[in-house]
């Protein structure tokens, strides 16, 4: 694979760093693990985080799904020998039938570590608002991904990702699931999101990143007035307003492991305001009140 030539050379160079101005990577010399699929964006993030002058490895997951993983992977493996990356390959066992998405980026994550760098563009946030809204999700869903070490390209745009393989010539992989109608995102990505562009007759994704950047620093408010409350205190809930009791309430609750819906939230909040004695919710958790306070049990299922 030959170099680019200079006056490609010089272009790569001034893309790039204005490229790194929007994003959020680590200091220079900090190891981070990246996750590299071999697609554009990945490989992007790999070349980004290889500019910011940190010490990268990259990793890529095998799901076994398709029969081009083999090749996707070594793909992914040129890439990093490109860019002067390490590179390491784990591969899973991973069947295909329902939540599949879902599945995978849980199986990724664990292989990962929390701490990966993933690249996720302004695109994918978009998306990720748009999925949220059709679940019918508040503003924490709406808030969609948070911008920091962990998705430093956030505010980086998917025709960026694809420029900057262009302009380092690098071959990247193509995933079919992207296209397969199956899974929503791929509806949302296309037909929604051009058909939202078409009516609003411009491009809609910074708009609804910047609406999903808005959701969650008020989201962030919330919870931090929601935290001030004590959420065994039934009075104190009944008085409070209503998003902060909820957000208190799911708060508590969800430490059991099972994050209450917004009906379970309000039939807790009955309990609190004395028209009910106590609830039931999902994993065999009982909420009553005794004078003042709500106490949480949890007892085991009924044995068959």
């Amino acid at each position: 694979m030959t170099e680019p030539t200079a006056p490609e050379g010089e272009r790569l160079d001034t893309f790039t760093a204005a490229l790194l101005e929007r994003c959020t990577f680590p200091p220079a010399g900090e190891h981070v693990v990246c996750a590299l699929s071999g697609g554009p964006d990945s490989a992007a993030l790999v070349a980004l985080a290889v500019a910011a002058g940190c010490d990268v490895t990259a990793v890529h997951v095998d799901h076994g799904l398709r029969p081009s993983s083999a090749t996707d992977a070594e793909i992914a493996a040129t890439i990093a020998a490109r860019l002067g990356a390490t590179f390491r390959c784990e591969r899973v066992e991973l069947d295909d039938g329902p939540n599949l998405e879902a599945r995978a980026r849980a199986i990724r994550r664990r292989v990962l570590g929390t701490a990966a760098l993933t690249g996720h563009t302004a695109d994918d946030q978009a998306e990720t608002t748009l999925l949220a809204l059709l679940r019918g999700s508040g503003a924490t869903g709406l808030g969609g991904m948070a911008p920091g070490a962990c998705k430093p390209i956030l505010r980086l745009r998917r025709f960026e990702t694809h420029r900057l393989c262009d302009l380092l010539g690098l071959d990247v992989a193509t995933d079919p699931t992207n296209t397969d109608r199956r899974f929503r995102r791929n509806r949302v990505r296309r037909e929604l999101l051009p058909l939202a562009d078409a009516i609003a007759e411009r491009d809609v994704v910074p708009l609804i990143a910047r609406a999903a950047d808005l959701l969650r620093d008020d989201d962030e408010l919330l919870d931090a007035l929601a935290a001030e409350l004590d959420p065994t205190d039934a009075q104190q809930l009944a008085a409070a307003p209503l998003p902060l009791s909820r957000r208190a309430l799911r708060s508590w609750l969800a430490a059991d492991g099972y994050p209450p819906d917004a009906a379970a939230i309000e039939r807790v909040l009955d309990v609190a305001r004395g028209n009910a004695a106590g609830c039931e919710l999902a994993g065999n958790v009982t909420v009553r009140r005794t004078g003042q306070r709500l106490r949480r049990d949890s007892t085991p299922p009924p044995s068959r």
